[in-house]
C-alpha cells in the first residue's frame, strides 16, 4: 500500500477506527499523490514567474487558447475560468460557497464538524464515489423497495454490494422507519451496513415529516449500538422541493456526529436544485469526525476522482458559482420553486376528486419531481398503450406502480395527462390494449 494512503489510514484510525473499518479495500488504498503531476504544477503557479512549462494546456497571450467561435458564445466569462483544468476537488470559491449554503438551508448542521464538499461530476458520480470508497463485495446496501433502479448498478453491479430492501411504506403510509431498524439489525453478524436516505424519494416524490425523520435517526442509531458500522448515506438529489409539511432539510445534520459506529455522508449538487441537470455539478461532504479524518476522507475522495475523470468541468462550476454569488438567485429560484409546486398541488387535486375512480390508488407523495400511481391492472401494458394509443410516456415500475413525472408537465396540462392515463387504463383492463 501507498505510503500516503496508509498515513490516511491512520489518521482515520487513530480518530475513530469504526470509521476506519468502513473503508472499503479500494478506499483504504486510495490516495492523493502529493508529489506528483498535480502538486508539482500547483508549485510552479505559485513560484514560476519566468516560464510555467507544467501543466498539459496550451496559451497565448497570457491566457489559454481558445477559439473564438466557442469564446463568442461565452463572452461574459474570463478564458480563464472556462478552459484551464478545474482542481479535481472543485473550484475552491464554489466549494465554500456550497458549504455556506448548506449549512444556511440545513439548521441542524450547524456547529457540526463536516468537511468541505468536494464537487462531483452530479450525483451519480458521487454516489459512485461512496461505492468505491465504502462498499466491498457482500458489504450490505440497504435501500426501500421503492428506488432509484441506479442503485443497483452503482452499488451491485459495480462494487459487489449486497442490496438488501424493505417496504418504503407502512400500514399508516408513512415512511417505515421500523423496516430499515429490522433491515439494519440483519446485518449485525456482519458488523457492517450503507444506508441510502433519498428524500424526496425518486420514484415515489415523499418526504418523511419530522417525527418520522428521528424515528429514521433512532433506527440508525439503534444499528450503531448493536456494534454495527453504518455509512449512512443522504442522496439529497431533490432537496428544497418540499411543498407540505415533512422535513425541510437533509438528515445528514442529525446523522453527524451521532454516535461513533455512523458515518455521514451528503451527496447533493446543483443538478436539480438549481435546474442544471446537464450542467453536472454535485457535492459530496462527510460528517461527524474529526478535521483530520474529514480532511483525510477528502483527500482519498479527491484522489477517487483523480483517478477516475481527473477532474470535473471547469464551464459549469464557473456558471453555478456565478449564479449562486447573484443578489437575483434567491428571487428566481423561488419563482420556479412555486411553479413546481403549483404542479405537485394540482395533481393531488385531481387524484383526490373523484373524477378517476378506483382504478388505481397512490403512494403518498409531497415533495421532488415525481408521483407513482399503484394500478389495479398490469403497469407495463398501460405505459404500453399509453405510448401507443394516447402519446403519453410513464416509467412503469414492477407490476403495478406507474410512475408519473408531473415535473416536466405544464399545469394546465395536468388534467388531460391523467385522463388519458385513466382512459389506457380503463383500455387494459377491458383487453383493448
Amino acid at each position: 500500500m501507498n505510503p500516503l494512503a496508509q498515513q490516511l489510514n491512520e489518521t482515520i484510525a487513530r480518530d475513530n477506527p469504526h470509521a476506519a473499518e468502513m473503508l472499503s479495500s479500494l478506499g483504504k488504498a486510495m490516495y492523493l499523490p502529493k508529489l506528483g503531476i498535480l502538486s508539482q504544477s500547483a508549485e510552479a503557479k505559485q513560484k514560476a514567474g519566468s516560464y510555467n512549462a507544467t501543466i498539459g494546456i496550451a496559451t497565448e497571450n497570457g491566457k489559454p487558447m481558445h477559439l473564438e467561435v466557442i469564446q463568442e458564445t461565452l463572452s461574459a466569462y474570463d478564458p480563464k475560468d472556462l478552459y484551464e483544468y478545474a482542481p479535481p476537488g472543485g473550484k475552491p470559491e464554489l466549494r465554500a460557497i456550497w458549504r455556506e449554503k448548506m449549512i444556511a438551508e440545513n439548521p441542524s448542521v450547524a456547529g457540526k464538524q463536516i468537511s468541505q464538499p468536494v464537487v462531483t461530476n452530479a450525483l451519480t458520480h458521487g454516489l459512485s464515489i461512496v461505492g468505491d470508497l465504502f462498499v466491498d463485495a457482500g458489504d450490505a446496501v440497504i435501500v426501500p423497495d421503492k428506488n432509484w433502479e441506479n442503485y443497483e448498478l452503482t452499488f451491485n453491479v459495480r462494487r459487489g454490494g449486497e442490496m438488501v430492501y424493505y417496504p418504503l411504506y407502512d400500514a399508516d403510509n408513512r415512511f417505515n422507519a421500523a423496516g430499515l431498524r429490522d433491515a439494519l439489525l440483519s446485518r449485525k453478524d456482519k458488523g457492517k451496513a450503507i444506508v441510502l436516505l433519498n428524500f424526496p424519494i425518486n420514484p415515489t416524490g415523499y418526504t418523511p415529516g419530522v417525527e418520522e425523520g428521528r424515528a429514521i435517526v433512532a433506527a440508525v442509531r439503534d444499528a450503531a449500538e448493536a456494534g454495527i458500522n453504518v455509512v449512512a448515506v443522504t442522496d439529497d438529489a431533490y432537496f428544497g422541493l418540499f411543498f407540505e409539511d415533512s422535513l425541510q432539510e437533509s438528515l445528514f445534520g442529525q446523522l453527524s456526529g451521532l454516535h461513533e459506529r455512523v458515518l455521514a455522508i451528503k451527496v447533493d449538487g446543483a443538478t436539480k436544485e438549481e435546474y442544471v441537470w446537464g450542467f453536472r455539478v454535485g457535492f459530496i461532504t462527510y460528517g461527524g469526525l474529526s478535521d483530520a479524518s474529514l480532511s483525510a476522507l477528502e483527500q482519498k475522495t479527491i484522489g477517487n476522482i483523480r483517478s477516475t475523470i481527473s477532474s470535473g468541468p471547469h464551464p459549469s462550476q464557473t456558471f453555478i458559482l456565478r449564479a449562486l454569488k447573484s443578489d437575483r438567485f434567491q428571487a428566481q429560484k423561488e419563482e420556479k420553486f412555486r411553479i413546481m409546486k403549483g404542479r405537485a398541488n394540482k395533481v393531488k387535486n385531481l387524484l383526490d376528486s373523484g373524477k378517476y375512480g378506483d382504478v388505481w390508488t397512490y403512494y403518498p407523495f409531497n415533495s421532488g419531481y415525481f408521483m407513482c400511481l399503484n394500478l389495479t391492472v398490469d403497469a407495463e401494458a398501460v405505459r404500453q398503450r399509453l405510448l401507443n394509443a394516447y402519446g403519453v410516456g410513464t416509467i412503469a415500475l414492477g407490476e403495478t406502480d406507474l410512475r408519473v413525472a408531473f415535473s416536466c408537465i405544464e399545469e394546465g396540462n395536468l388534467e388531460d395527462l391523467f385522463d388519458r392515463i385513466y382512459q389506457a387504463v380503463l383500455d387494459v383492463k377491458a383487453g383493448n390494449a
